[in-house]
């Protein structure tokens, strides 16, 4: 329907990818006789009134076999044969290189498929290492810090480590210490606790800065893991390589130089961005020689409904919807299946209607077993508290349950293996993501299926119907940037407070540290006494850094009638998400806004049952900073540099939960919210605009057409999802002077996306108009144009005349701009 490059094939063909998704190699592999295979559950899928005809492509990855090798001599014996009591008789290839790098004294990142046993080829030479320092005739002995990027998995890592390391005795001492440890525990893992597994905001908020009392662990220091890497990117990365570089000094400062033990399933040039990460040489081990299962990966869109949307735009039925159908036939196969979905909301809905139609199924035919197959499926998503998220892992573990809904709160390495199928509501934003998701089931090294349901969204249907973009590319390189003031100089301030900040450690915070200093003492942060700079104020330095971007405290959900705590919202979302009259889901539970206060960062809400979802709508105004790049685009011109925007929620759309019908809008009277971030932009001239047939009274909507695109097509280019990042389009912007559409960073002081876009700028606009050009529909749709996220309601809007205009625009673009201009945010 939408393809320009290749004709649609629902013929299953074979190409072979880079990365192993399907085998478990430090877990017994489990009978897999009596499981149908994943080409066999996909018919049955596809077998439904017009199902077939959803499928635009099947992409089938053949099983592999596996390359043994043996453990490095310098291994324990004690631990070679804890491995081999765990029914692991030989490593894979790659495990035994990457311990011999680890013993060697040499920082490793082992970038090799899901399930390929990353966790046991670091495990390996730190347990050897734990085992040594445990014969210490003084002192704890050697120590390990394990950092996960969820509290999830260092939970489960906890679980794997002591069932691998039972046979060892009080050799290896893991615990987990993060914000659900109780208080009377944390003084033991202190003490005696020789693995500590934890998290990037546990090591910047409780353990750096309490470094005296975590002196003996510091000083035994060994190795360092750094699990998931790839998930260390934008913002949020920029400010784990500033906590690491901390903890590195520290580490320093007791006598330590730790080993960096990295892993990721899904890296591009790993070594680079683990170099990026750390400030330190590391060696890459990314040739996987493990076996692998079948996996069959189907790209599904749903539908065209007979409904229309706004400007009377088609409609297709939603992701949300289709994945609810999706996971309850799955259910209804025995087969056992995670939905991924984007959203907190997402994931709740799709549970309900899973459990309400499983109910039906079940009810109709008169089942007795009806409401234990309903039971049997839930939803997994941040927010919830504690001991819920523990016990649904749990359930998931064991087999308990047989479908879930989840965010990307379980996309990471938690080992959940015996899953059948995955079913991915909506492209998670990057091919690192896609395949990570895809990679959570066959992990006992049984066939496994993967279906990317299509959103109706222009970068969705560009992929469902060209899907060489998906199969036939790497996966992103990772995009960080430490040395953004808005990162760097709270943690200036935070490693101060830790210890007196001298000129000998600028260079271990990178080449910006020096000019902020000033900056700081300016501002009565800092002062300098003789050769070193001090925190001056009572406040704790390390809370200046906000390090996963949520722009303040958590906003708590309480149920105003009982005083109910029901779970937290990210305070940069509250505004979107929990203003009053907003629609709240939690386990399964409508609940209804009653009022935001966010003063108190509290939002009441009360229990209700409402046929509608709420969207919110905004304003955006946005001003040129700074321009640090300008290169011309035929008569045209395009920009990077500092921008400040001004955003404000100003009403909310009732719309209906399987439509998307708009009911209604309601106003809101929140405050605006401003920005200081990094932008690209480009600018035409009236002469282009002439030659585009583009007039005054379509400007405004080829502009706005061709801004909502190119936001949609970035993630293609970029390690982002189209959230993190907005747009603006002026037909004539007070500090260019012309017609613009700029793409910003959502973040303070960027996260390296929009430098990314500058320099991928005649790839990433020529995909957008293409995008655009090949959609069929009249003018402009959800598939295109049309952007889930407007605050201007997507008016105006004008197809043909941003297709004309990104034409225009690209017949100026320069050859090699990259090489032009110099290297990108990921080089």
């Amino acid at each position: 329907m939408h393809d320009a490059l290749a004709p649609l094939s629902v013929t299953p063909v074979t190409h072979s990818m880079p990365m192993a998704k399907n085998h478990r190699s430090d877990r017994p592999s489990t009978d897999t006789a009596s499981r149908p295979s994943p080409s066999t559950v996909l018919d049955l899928l596809a077998s439904g009134p017009s199902r077939a005809s959803r499928i635009t492509h099947t992409e089938h990855l053949p099983p592999r076999e596996g390359r043994h090798a043996v453990w490095p001599d310098r291994i324990r014996s004690e631990v070679i044969a804890a491995v081999q009591a765990a029914g692991i008789e030989h490593p894979w290839a790659h495990q035994a290189r990457a311990a011999e790098h680890a013993l060697d004294g040499d920082s490793v990142v082992v970038a090799t498929g899901t399930a390929s046993g990353k966790s046991l080829a670091y495990l390996v030479p730190v347990l050897s290492a734990l085992l040594d320092g445990s014969e210490a005739p003084n002192g704890r002995g050697t120590t390990a810090l394990y950092l996960a990027p969820t509290k999830a998995l260092a939970a489960d890592q906890c679980r794997a480590v002591k069932e691998l390391s039972h046979p060892l005795g009080n050799a290896a001492r893991p615990a987990v210490y993060d914000g659900d440890t109780p208080v009377e525990e944390r003084e033991w893992v202190r003490q005696y606790a020789n693995y500590v597994l934890t998290n990037p905001d546990m090591l910047h908020l409780g353990i750096l800065p309490s470094h005296p009392r975590w002196s003996s662990f510091l000083r035994a220091l060994r190795y360092v893991v750094i699990d998931e890497c790839h998930t260390y990117r934008g913002v949020f990365g920029s400010h784990v390589a500033q906590v690491l570089r901390r903890l590195r000094r520290l580490c320093a400062r007791y006598g330590a130089s730790p080993v960096f033990l990295l892993a990721s399933a899904t890296a591009a040039e790993p070594s680079v961005a683990a170099r990026r990460l750390t400030g330190l040489p590391v060696v890459e081990v990314a040739d996987d020689a493990s076996p692998r299962g079948e996996l069959v990966f189907a790209l599904w869109e749903p539908p065209l409904t007979e409904l229309q949307g706004e400007k009377g735009a088609p409609v297709r039925r939603t992701a949300t919807a289709e994945t609810a159908d999706l996971l309850t036939d799955l259910v209804l196969q025995d087969v056992r299946t995670v939905a991924f979905v984007r959203s907190r909301r997402g994931a709740e809905l799709i549970s309900v209607i899973a459990q309400e139609r499983l109910a039906t199924v079940a009810s109709a035919a008169d089942a007795e077993g009806a409401p234990s197959l309903a039971r049997r499926v839930a939803a997994y998503r941040g927010g919830y508290l504690p001991e819920e998220r523990r016990a649904l892992e749990q359930a998931l573990h064991s087999g308990e349950l047989l479908g879930l809904a989840a965010t990307t709160a379980l996309e990471l390495g938690i080992d959940v293996s015996g899953l059948d199928a995955v079913v991915i509501a909506g492209y998670p934003g990057t091919r690192a993501s896609l395949w990570q998701q895809a990679g959570r089931a066959g992990r006992s090294g049984q066939g496994a299926l993967a279906v990317l349901v299509a959103r109706d969204d222009p970068l969705d249907t560009f992929l469902v119907h060209h899907p060489e973009a998906l199969f036939d590319q790497p996966v992103e390189s990772t995009v960080l940037d430490p040395d953004n003031p808005y990162v760097l100089a709270p943690h200036l301030c935070a490693a101060a407070a830790e210890l007196p900040l001298t000129d000998e450690d600028l260079p271990l915070f990178g080449p910006a540290s020096p000019g902020l200093l000033p900056q700081l003492e300016a501002a009565k942060l800092l002062r300098r006494r003789t050769k070193a700079w001090h925190w001056t104020r009572r406040e704790r330095a390390a809370d200046l850094a906000d390090i996963r971007g949520q722009g303040g405290n958590p906003v708590q959900v309480v149920e105003a009638a009982t005083g109910r705590l029901l779970g937290t919202v990210d305070a940069s979302a509250a505004h979107t998400t929990v203003h009053e009259g907003a629609v709240h889901l939690h386990q399964g539970r409508t609940y209804l806004v009653k009022e935001l206060d966010l003063e108190d960062s509290v939002a009441l809400v009360e229990e209700a049952d409402p046929s509608y979802s709420t969207v919110a709508r905004d304003t955006t105004a946005i001003s040129v900073l700074e321009t640090d790049v300008e290169v011309p685009w035929g008569e045209g011109r395009l920009c990077y540099g500092s921008v400040e925007v001004t955003n404000q929620v100003v009403s909310f759309l009732r719309r209906r939960v399987i439509t998307g019908e708009v009911l209604g809008e309601t106003k809101l009277d929140l405050p605006p919210r401003t920005l200081r971030t990094r932008a690209v932009w480009w600018m035409v001239t009236e002469d282009q605009l002439d030659a585009a047939r583009v007039n005054p009274e379509i400007l405004g909507g080829a502009l706005h057409a061709a801004e909502h695109a190119s936001i949609g097509m970035l993630p293609l280019f970029a390690t982002c999802d189209r959230w993190d990042i907005g747009g603006v389009s002026v037909p004539l912007h007070p500090d260019t002077l012309l017609p613009t559409v700029f793409v910003y960073d959502g973040h303070p002081g960027g996260a390296g996306f929009a430098e990314r876009a500058f320099h991928t700028a005649r790839e990433w606009l020529t995909a957008t108009r293409q995008a655009i050009a090949s959609c069929e529909c009249e003018a402009g749709c959800p598939s295109c144009i049309q952007s889930p996220k407007c605050g201007n309601g997507n008016d105006p809007l004008h197809k043909r005349g941003a297709v004309r205009l990104l034409t225009v625009l690209l017949r100026g673009a320069p050859e090699g701009q990259e090489s032009a201009v110099g290297e990108g945010a990921e080089g």
